[in-house]
């Protein structure tokens, strides 16, 4: 468990849909199908920690703090792919590597949405490209 503040990241274990979870709302990191091999299932657990992390308890709706005048989360309200791949580069990665993690990342957030994948691995080749160029 990772703790932060009153809330947990926990191992949910049921046949269906294990995955990192949030002790405190629904938030929830589930394991990909195709997760296979130590090193996979070890980026897997960064990812999710680093998610959780980021992530803002909304209440539960049988919650006494639930309010019905919560503003709704943008789906891209999140930080741009190059972002998310530059934050990784600084900490130690290699671009190549920032890149596929970022991607694989998406991936997983956006399984049902071939249109954001497409998007996704666009912006990694322009990011390698400008890398390659030197802009970036």
């Amino acid at each position: 468990m990772v703790a932060k503040g009153s809330r947990s990241l926990v191992w949910v274990q049921s046949n269906a849909d294990p995955g990192w979870a949030c002790s405190s709302c629904q938030w929830k990191f589930a394991v990909p199908t195709f997760l296979g091999g130590e090193e996979a299932k070890s980026a897997y657990d960064r990812l999710a920690a680093a998610k959780f992390h980021d992530h803002l308890c909304e209440p539960q709706a049988n919650s006494p703090t639930a309010k019905s005048s919560l503003p709704a989360i943008k789906a891209n309200a999140g930080p741009s792919f190059a972002d998310r791949a530059r934050k990784l580069i600084k900490a130690g990665y290699k671009p190549k590597d920032a890149v596929e993690l970022v991607t694989q990342e998406i991936v997983l957030e956006h399984r049902d949405d071939r249109a954001a994948i497409e998007q996704a691995q666009s912006e990694a080749e322009n990011f390698l490209l400008q890398i390659r160029k030197g802009l970036i």
